[in-house]
């Protein structure tokens, strides 16, 4: 997949108006999963990606490894982005579906299980909630 289709599919499945607007939910969602996930994960779940995306994981962060709750990584998808914060956990939940569609599946897995399942740490599964449900579908929204 392409960067073109990447985005074109991310626009698709969130019924955006634009391109920009697609790229932004991408880079928001990707930037900030790279803040959380140590550099290494965040490469070896970026390698899969198109060269324009796997940037937003890896190249776009300042600092991998951090420790922040769900909440916060809502909050700060949602300051990237632009958004409400309920339509950035959305927005998160469609791109990171699509990251599972495009990776291997053990680098998905990776993914899981940096990213804890406490309550102390306000249930990261919100994020794979669309991942979940198997997958994002055409009549969903």
């Amino acid at each position: 997949m392409n960067f073109d289709e990447f985005i074109g599919a991310v626009q698709h499945r969130l019924e955006l108006p634009g391109t920009g607007e697609a790229v932004r939910a991408t880079r928001a969602t990707l930037s900030t999963l790279g803040q959380r996930i140590p550099a290494g994960n965040a490469a070896d779940l970026a390698a899969s990606l198109p060269m324009e995306v796997k940037w937003y994981l890896t190249d776009g962060v300042d600092e991998h490894g951090q420790r922040f709750d769900w909440r916060e990584f809502v909050d700060r998808v949602s300051d990237i982005e632009g958004s409400e914060p309920t339509d950035a956990a959305y927005h998160a939940q469609v791109v990171v579906d699509l990251v599972s569609e495009v990776v291997p599946d053990s680098d998905f897995r990776q993914l899981r299980d940096q990213l804890p399942e406490s309550e102390d740490d306000e249930n990261w599964r919100k994020l794979f909630a669309v991942v979940d449900a198997g997958g994002w579908q055409e009549h969903e929204r």
